[in-house]
C-alpha cells in the first residue's frame, strides 16, 4: 500500500471480557447474561446449576494470562487495545450499593500492563453482557431503574481509571436489541415492540448520562458510541428497493442519530406509529440526550441487500442479521458476505451524516484454522481479508473521512459470541482449545501475526 496512514492513527485489536477472561465467578464476580447463554448469545438461556459446562467459564483464561497476551499484542506493534469491563465484576448484581474491590483491582492491573507497552486502552462499558440479576429481577433495560444502576457503574469506573483510560465506549453494538433482545438489553426474547423500544430508550438515556459523567470526571477523555454497522444496499435500482434499503438502514442509523445529534430523528415518529409504540420519554430524558458522543465507532463484517419483492427470499446470514444475498459478493464459511468496498462506502456515509471522527472497532474473518504438517497456521485468507478492508479505510481517509483507528476482531482466538465456538477463529494468535473445552491453552503465532506486525511497522515514521 503506497498510502501511509496518519501518524496518530491507532492500530490494534478488539476483545470482550465475556469471550476471553474466563474466571466467571472469581474474586466476587456475579453472573452475567452471557454466563447463562452457554451455547452463544443467540441461543437458549439456561439457569446455571453447579457443574454445568460453559466454555466461557474459562474461555482463553485471559483473566490469568493477560501479561503474556498483552506482550504478544505489543510484539505486533499495537498502539491500541479495545477491551471491555465486565459490569458484573464491578457490581456483581448490578444494584449493589458498593463496588466489588477485587474487580476494580483486576482492571487496574490490566491497564497498568497496557501502559508498560504504551498501548492505548479503548474501553467498552457494556459488551453483550449485564449482571444477570438485573435481567431476572428488573426485566433488564425495560426498567427505568437500570439507568441509575448503569450511571453508578459508569461513574465508578471513570473515577477509578480516569488517569489510565482516555478512550471510552458506552454499549457494544447498541442496535443489537432489535435482533437479539436478551443479549442486547436483558429482555425476554418474546418481548413486545413496545417493551423493546422502551428498553432501547432507557439505554440511550443511560448512554448519554455516561457521556456526561465522562466529560465531567475525565475532561481530557473522549467517549463514543458503538453500533453494528449493518449497511444495506437496494437489491435493484427499482425505487421500491431503494426505499426499502433506506428504511432498513434507518433502523440502525437511528441509534447513531440520537447519540450524535442529541434527539430522536423525525423518521422514527412514523416508525413508532406503525409499530404501535408509545414511548415514555420524560423532559429529563430529552435534556439528558443532548449530551452527545465525541466520536462514532462501529463494527463491520458484511453488507446485505433489501428488496420490496416478497418473492426475493434468498437470505445471507451473519450473526443475528438476515439480509438478502448480494450476487456480486463471496461469502465466508459462516455465510457472511465479504465486501471490503462496503467499508469505504459506510465510512463516507457516516462521515457525511455526522461529521464526527469515526473508529472501526471490529472487523475480522472467522475461519477454521488448521495447522499444517509443521504445526504452523498459514492463514492467507485472513491476511487477504484484512488487507482488503484496511486498504478501503485508506481510500476513505483520502476521500476526506476522519478515521481515528482500526482494531481488528479479535487479535487472539476467543469464544465466538454467536455460537460459543472456539473453532470459529479470528485471531493472529492461535489458542489451543477446542469447542468441547479440550486443549492446553498454549498460544501460537499465525502467519497473519507476522503480516500485521510488518504492516503496522510499515506505517510508522522512518
Amino acid at each position: 500500500m503506497s498510502f501511509r496512514f496518519p501518524e496518530s492513527f491507532l492500530w490494534g485489536g478488539a476483545i470482550a471480557a465475556n469471550q476471553v477472561e474466563g474466571s466467571h465467578l472469581s474474586d466476587g464476580k456475579g453472573l452475567s447474561t452471557s454466563d447463562v447463554c452457554p451455547n452463544g448469545a443467540f441461543n437458549e438461556i439456561v439457569e446455571r446449576q453447579d457443574g454445568d459446562f460453559n466454555i466461557k467459564d474459562i474461555a482463553i483464561d485471559f483473566y490469568h494470562r493477560y501479561p503474556q497476551d498483552i506482550a504478544l499484542f505489543a510484539e505486533m506493534g499495537f498502539s491500541c487495545l479495545r477491551l471491555s469491563i465486565a459490569w458484573s465484576r464491578i457490581f456483581p448484581n448490578g444494584d449493589d450499593e458498593q463496588p466489588n474491590q477485587a474487580g476494580l483491582a483486576y482492571y487496574d492491573k490490566i491497564f497498568d500492563e497496557l501502559a508498560k507497552y504504551n498501548i492505548t486502552p479503548l474501553v467498552t462499558l457494556s459488551h453483550y453482557e449485564m449482571p444477570y440479576h438485573l435481567a431476572k429481577n428488573y426485566q433488564g433495560w425495560a426498567s427505568r431503574e437500570v439507568i441509575g444502576f448503569f450511571e453508578r457503574y459508569a461513574k465508578t469506573v471513570f473515577s477509578r481509571y480516569g488517569k489510565k483510560v482516555k478512550h471510552w465506549l458506552t454499549f457494544n453494538e447498541i442496535n443489537v436489541t432489535l435482533h437479539e433482545p436478551f443479549t442486547g438489553s436483558g429482555l425476554p426474547r418474546d418481548c413486545s415492540e413496545q417493551t423493546r423500544y422502551q428498553a432501547i430508550h432507557h439505554q440511550l438515556v443511560a448512554s448519554a448520562k455516561a457521556v456526561k459523567a465522562c466529560h465531567e470526571l475525565i475532561p481530557d477523555a473522549q467517549i463514543g458510541n458503538m453500533m453494528l454497522g449493518a449497511l444495506i444496499y437496494p437489491f435493484t435500482c427499482n425505487p421500491d428497493d431503494v426505499q426499502k434499503a433506506q428504511a432498513q438502514n434507518h433502523d440502525w442509523l437511528f441509534f447513531g442519530d440520537v447519540q450524535a445529534r442529541g434527539y430522536y430523528p423525525s423518521y422514527m415518529r412514523r416508525k413508532f406509529a406503525e409499530l404501535g409504540v408509545n414511548l415514555d420519554i420524560s423532559a429529563d430524558d430529552r435534556e439528558a440526550l443532548k449530551e452527545t458522543v465525541d466520536f462514532i465507532s462501529f463494527s463491520y463484517y458484511m453488507t446485505g441487500c433489501a428488496s420490496a419483492d416478497p418473492n426475493q427470499q434468498q437470505q445471507a446470514q451473519g450473526n443475528m442479521l438476515r439480509m438478502i444475498v448480494n450476487p456480486y459478493l463471496e461469502s465466508s464459511e459462516w455465510g457472511w458476505q465479504i465486501d471490503p468496498k462496503g467499508l469505504r462506502i459506510l465510512l463516507n456515509m457516516l462521515w457525511d451524516r455526522y461529521q464526527k471522527p469515526l473508529f472501526v472497532v471490529e472487523n475480522g474473518l472467522g475461519a477454521k484454522d488448521v495447522p499444517n504438517e509443521k504445526g504452523e497456521i498459514e492463514d492467507d485468507y485472513r491476511i487477504d481479508y484484512l488487507s482488503a478492508h484496511i486498504h478501503q479505510i485508506g481510500e476513505a481517509i483520502q476521500d476526506g473521512v476522519d478515521v481515528m483507528g482500526y482494531t481488528s476482531w479479535g487479535p487472539i482466538d476467543l469464544v465466538s459470541a454467536s455460537t460459543a465456538q472456539m473453532s470459529k477463529r479470528y485471531g493472529f494468535i492461535y489458542v489451543d482449545r477446542d469447542d468441547d473445552g479440550n486443549g492446553t491453552l498454549e498460544r501460537k503465532r499465525k502467519k497473519s501475526f507476522y503480516w500485521y506486525q510488518n504492516f503496522i511497522k510499515s506505517q510508522k515514521k522512518d
